[in-house]
């Protein structure tokens, strides 16, 4: 009895693996010319992605509407490359004691005072997370967060992991904290990513956060760039050619049942490159190309895809992404003592900075469903 039970259980999961398999070669199958499309993005590529996109069959409307926000886009947004690596020496430290933590707690809601916003603290069993929210002018037009972790492993002063996040989060929270639009803005800062998304988890336990919430940005490690042959690694397995062995570009990976949110970046390469404040000319040209990873059955079958922030709002049911320049694949000041601000490529971190605010500005701006149509999944 005891081997047919066995046998039973060893059938059901080969049929429960095969299933999965070719739900997951028609997913990729069907969103591989967008993938791969947004791994060629190049710099100032506006008429090639128009006419890229034309060729595809993008009606003549939706071009006219994008077109618009192009035109639209104020000049007025542009990241700051001196207030972001600002951020960067003002957290060189380790951020892994509750000491430690509490010292960067308090750095960042002094930061946000300053910028007009009024941060709350919300304590948890492991740790305290901040919260703030900018409301928008059409409370049906629900909430964008956009959200990074603070804390640090203990050995290391975490420049790329985390401060790099946490400085593209208070840069959008200058830049877009007063700016009306219809869509309310809201903040996050995690404590205990390190420990085991602590502090996301906690923070969707709480059914008001989730309430009309449309979308999430969660940034991880978004300034280290390498420019050598063979410095970029993928993990095994993934279902695209890669698009370099050189890390110069900015992956973004989300839950394929949210694609027009992760859409969203790859309209963001499209908007006018902006000059940067503090930066210096070629600083100003150029925001990393984006590469855009759709991930099937919530991560299942690639459990490396949740090791981050945006993990806890995927099983809630929330759209979100992870931006990141790849950590340990990329960098090897991963987890390391010397994961410090001088380690940082100032050009990418700009740049990345800036494709974060203009997808972010894009995001608030419309109040178009974040969803992915049901025709647009394979089916299960």
């Amino acid at each position: 009895m005891r081997y047919v039970k066995k046998r039973f259980w060893l059938v059901l999961l080969l049929l429960t693996t095969v299933v999965a398999v070719v739900v997951t070669s028609l997913f990729v199958q069907q969103h591989k010319e967008s993938v791969i499309y947004s791994i060629r993005v190049e710099k100032n590529s506006l008429s090639a992605n128009q006419e890229t996109k034309t060729s595809t069959g993008e009606n003549a409307q939706t071009m006219k509407r994008k077109d618009t926000e192009i035109e639209n886009f104020p000049e007025s947004l542009q990241v700051s490359a001196d207030k972001l690596f600002a951020h960067l020496q003002r957290l060189n430290f380790t951020r892994h004691t509750p000491a430690e933590r509490s010292r960067t707690c308090a750095y960042i809601t002094s930061e946000l005072k300053k910028l007009g916003w009024k941060p709350k603290l919300e304590k948890f069993q492991d740790g305290v997370n901040v919260f703030a929210q900018r409301p928008g002018t059409d409370k049906n037009a629900g909430a964008i967060l956009v959200a990074a972790h603070y804390d640090t492993v203990y050995i290391s002063p975490g420049a790329d992991d985390n401060a790099t996040g946490v400085a593209v989060v208070l840069e959008v929270a200058r830049l877009l904290g007063s700016r009306p639009t219809p869509r309310t803005l809201q903040l996050a800062f995690f404590d205990q990513e390190e420990a085991g998304l602590l502090g996301s988890k906690a923070f969707v336990t709480n059914k008001e956060h989730l309430e009309n919430l449309q979308g999430v940005i969660v940034m991880d490690m978004v300034g280290y760039a390498c420019h050598t042959p063979g410095c970029q690694k993928y993990p095994t397995g993934l279902p695209i050619t890669p698009p370099s062995d050189q890390g110069d570009f900015l992956a973004v990976i989300g839950d394929a049942e949210h694609l027009p949110l992760l859409n969203a970046f790859q309209n963001s390469q499209m908007l006018p490159v902006i000059s940067h404040k503090g930066s210096t000319k070629d600083e100003s040209e150029s925001m990393p190309p984006v590469l855009r990873l759709p991930i099937p059955l919530k991560g299942l079958l690639t459990p490396d895809t949740l090791r981050s922030d945006h993990a806890p709002f995927w099983y809630q049911g929330v759209g979100a992404v992870l931006v990141t320049d790849t950590a340990n694949l990329r960098t090897p000041h991963y987890h390391q003592p010397s994961d410090v601000p001088a380690t940082i490529d100032r050009k990418f971190f700009t740049g990345a900075a800036q494709v974060v605010l203009n997808t972010t500005h894009s995001l608030l701006e419309n109040s178009n469903f974040l969803n992915s149509p049901v025709s647009t999944l394979p089916d299960h």
